[in-house]
């Protein structure tokens, strides 16, 4: 019988969509974000993203990541 994990229940699931909304609070910008699980993700990367465009995106994963603000 498993039981809840309490540390788990306020993680965003890891790949769990394919465009994410970012603000510059959030950079440096990592996939997987801080707050997601990693137990089932890929290895962590830092994505470069460019001002003026406002987009990256993962290369393990093929999320995209949008800028705002």
């Amino acid at each position: 019988m498993s039981r809840p994990n309490p540390a788990a229940e306020n993680l965003i699931p890891a790949n769990a969509q394919n465009v994410y909304t970012v603000r510059r609070a959030d950079l440096p910008l990592s996939c997987p974000m801080p707050g997601m699980s990693l137990w089932n993700s890929h290895p962590k990367v830092y994505l470069p993203i460019a001002d003026q465009q406002g987009h990256a995106k993962c290369p393990y994963c093929g999320a995209q990541f949008d800028l705002i603000d």
